[in-house]
């Protein structure tokens, strides 16, 4: 069976929030890059946007992934696309297909502007 893998296209950045010690007995959440995966960022079907709207969900992209990367619901992915626009999307959820090929993310691009 082929998926998407042969056409990891992209390097994105994982940014998660972690808490860390603040020295005084509390904890601050700060966003740390926890890594690098190889992906291909697709825009969602129609009917994938109409099941987002009406679940009130801003799905704006899929990412495809390999099946073992280690990204998670609320981190955010960072790169750049075919032109040179910086991107930065926001991880709704994360699924994999019945045979494990690759995980799809469900995206929301929350900043695009081209470098200059």
């Amino acid at each position: 069976m082929r998926g998407p893998g042969r056409h990891f296209n992209r390097s994105l950045t994982v940014w998660r929030e972690t808490a860390v010690d603040d020295g005084a007995g509390g904890q601050e959440v700060t966003v740390t890059q926890v890594g690098t995966v190889r992906a291909k960022v697709d825009q969602p079907s129609p009917t994938e946007r109409l099941i987002a709207q009406q679940g009130g969900s801003s799905h704006s992209h899929n990412v495809y992934l390999p099946a073992r990367a280690d990204v998670r619901r609320g981190d955010e992915l960072r790169g750049t696309d075919a032109i040179g626009n910086a991107q930065r999307f926001r991880v709704l959820s994360v699924v994999q297909p019945s045979a494990p090929v690759y995980s799809k993310a469900l995206v929301e691009l929350t900043q695009s502007q081209q470098e200059g």
